[in-house]
């Protein structure tokens, strides 16, 4: 029943998950008692989760990541809520939302249509997201993947981005000059990282991680097999996904500071190799199966842990 119900991308399936989910996060909100602060507090944050849901759904949906189905919607909101706890912070979703606006960018090179503008986009959303976590630098090689991938390495593709990249930054730095605060530049730079996944061991962000990499891989491996062998544009756009995914995975190893809000930045990646894996799955009820798995888990992850 619930392969039926995302079988298609509708509105009413993008809204209907989206009721699921706010649902989930009012419970973490006015859990402790209603109060017109936290009213308040819950509209900004669902609009900030809207504007995430959507711009996710943008990515898939125009790049033609998964077939027409709701799928990978349904499982990143699914994943989100999992960990909504540690993510009703503005900052937090701004930073998540400045991410996913890079990888709209990085997703969009499969088109041949105003790349220059891409290649500059590209690196001025990671320039902001530079300025608000500086270890997504590591994300740089992400982008000069995805180009060397859709497009050929030429002297515009390797210095646009850079332009782009350093255009925000300079732009930080004249105002903290014109204030004179030029301290606030290189506060929080500190990149003594080292790799640590201690954090990952505690019971619910255990379960979390070794859940969606272990089906993750499982379904990269599945839909590879055939995506590998063919030589088309999604084999480009799967080629870049597969980078994304393994270069969050070092980037949620070695960030030198760890909550579990960071865990969102796999969950793009993950829930689009998820849906693949998903829509391979022929009989109904096994793949009923596997989204009523994924449905109780969070569940339990969010209301339980």
């Amino acid at each position: 029943m619930l392969a039926n119900f995302l079988n298609k991308s509708k509105p009413i399936n993008f809204i209907g998950v989206l009721v699921f989910f706010l649902v989930g996060l009012f419970y973490t909100i006015f859990y402790d008692g209603f109060t017109s602060d936290k009213l308040v507090q819950s509209t900004i944050l669902s609009l900030l989760f809207l504007t995430i849901f959507f711009v996710f759904n943008f990515i898939n949906s125009k790049n033609n990541l998964t077939f027409d189905n709701s799928y990978a919607y349904f499982l990143f909101v699914l994943l989100t809520l999992s960990i909504s706890s540690v993510l009703i912070e503005y900052s937090i979703l701004i930073k998540t939302i400045i991410y996913l606006l890079f990888l709209r960018k990085i997703y969009s090179l499969r088109s041949s249509k105003k790349t220059i503008e891409k290649f500059f986009d590209s690196g001025f959303w990671l320039g902001i997201l530079f300025i608000v976590e500086p270890f997504s630098v590591v994300f740089l090689i992400l982008l000069y993947i995805a180009i060397y991938t859709h497009h050929k390495i030429t002297i515009q593709s390797l210095f646009v981005p850079i332009t782009g990249y350093i255009t925000p930054l300079i732009i930080y730095f004249t105002y903290l000059f014109g204030v004179e605060q030029l301290d606030a530049f290189t506060a929080d730079k500190d990149f003594n990282i080292n790799f640590d996944v201690e954090f990952y061991a505690q019971t619910k962000y255990f379960w979390i991680v070794s859940s969606v990499l272990f089906f993750t891989i499982l379904s990269l491996l599945i839909k590879s097999i055939k995506t590998l062998s063919i030589n088309n544009t999604f084999k480009k756009s799967w080629i870049v996904l597969l980078t994304n995914f393994t270069i969050v995975i070092v980037f949620l190893c070695y960030l030198p500071e760890k909550n579990g809000s960071e865990l969102i930045f796999v969950f793009l990646p993950s829930a689009i190799i998820l849906a693949n894996g998903i829509e391979l799955i022929e009989k109904k009820i096994l793949k009923d199966s596997v989204l009523y798995l994924f449905l109780i888990a969070c569940i339990i992850l969010h209301f339980l842990l």
